[in-house]
């Protein structure tokens, strides 16, 4: 009796260690499951990330390595030239780019209701037949000769250079500042006057042509075309119409053979109009 009593008083000590110590371990377990599965999760998503960026990686390496074949080279060029053809003729259908037909009718006589003098239709007549001689020459930047191609104020700069008694600014914007110049409302244009126009969007004028009469004038339009007549009517000239200029006067064209100053004074004695 006494022997066993102390042996099952030890037993029940260790039952109820083991008890307590299951007990704890079970209160433990709970939280640290939970922080277990944050983690699997966390570090799940981080994979997918790393995976997804080394495929990613992989794919524009790959690209990056293949080489353009002389084929796929030659059918860019292609397209892109197919692309800037259309794109000149998407422009070149607006009405501002469509030549019309510079008459014969209309370079040597005078139109209805215009009344100049003789000196100055013979200044006139020469300077629109340079100027029929160039229609279809290529617009060239810098151009002032037929040789050359012309631009805008270089037509105009080449077409009155032999009748001026002096030589006109060089740009569009010098002619247009030029006060020497007279000022002219478009509904009192006649033939021969210069039209400017602001394309750009800068100040002054950055476009120059002559006007022919009938609502025409001549211009050496942009690279790429060629030089053409256009409708002053047209509401794209309209939209960037400055004014015009009138250049052909008594006083600054210069005597055009087969017309000495004695037929000039006797013009002037018989109520001719010399400007």
């Amino acid at each position: 009796m006494f022997t066993l009593f102390p042996l099952q008083k030890a037993a029940g000590i260790a039952l109820f260690t083991v008890l307590m110590a299951g007990c704890s371990l079970s209160v433990q377990a709970a939280p640290r499951s939970e922080k277990v599965v944050a983690t699997e999760k966390e570090s799940a998503i981080k994979a997918r990330m790393r995976n997804r960026a080394a495929l990613l990686k992989k794919n524009r390496t790959r690209l990056a390595v293949v080489p353009i074949t002389p084929e796929q080279k030659r059918r860019d060029a292609e397209k892109r030239r197919l692309e800037r053809q259309e794109n000149r003729e998407r422009l070149a259908m607006h009405t501002r780019w469509q030549p019309g037909a510079l008459s014969t009718d209309m370079i040597w006589e005078p139109l209805p209701g215009e009344n100049t003098s003789p000196r100055l239709q013979a200044s006139l007549k020469q300077v629109l037949h340079l100027l029929q001689r160039q229609i279809g020459k290529p617009y060239v930047w810098g151009g002032a000769t037929p040789e050359q191609g012309f631009d805008c104020s270089g037509l105009v700069f080449y077409a009155f250079k032999p009748v001026l008694s002096r030589s006109l600014p060089r740009t569009a914007n010098g002619m247009y500042q030029d006060r020497t110049l007279r000022h002219v409302k478009q509904d009192s244009l006649r033939r021969g006057d210069l039209v400017f126009f602001n394309i750009n969007q800068r100040p002054g004028a950055d476009h120059v042509g002559v006007y022919l009469g009938e609502g025409q004038f001549i211009e050496a339009p942009r690279t790429g075309l060629n030089i053409r007549i256009s409708q002053l009517s047209d509401s794209f000239w309209q939209d960037h119409y400055l004014g015009a200029r009138r250049i052909l006067t008594d006083e600054a064209v210069l005597l055009p053979q087969g017309l000495t100053q004695n037929t000039s004074s006797g013009m002037r004695r018989q109520g001719w109009p010399l400007n």
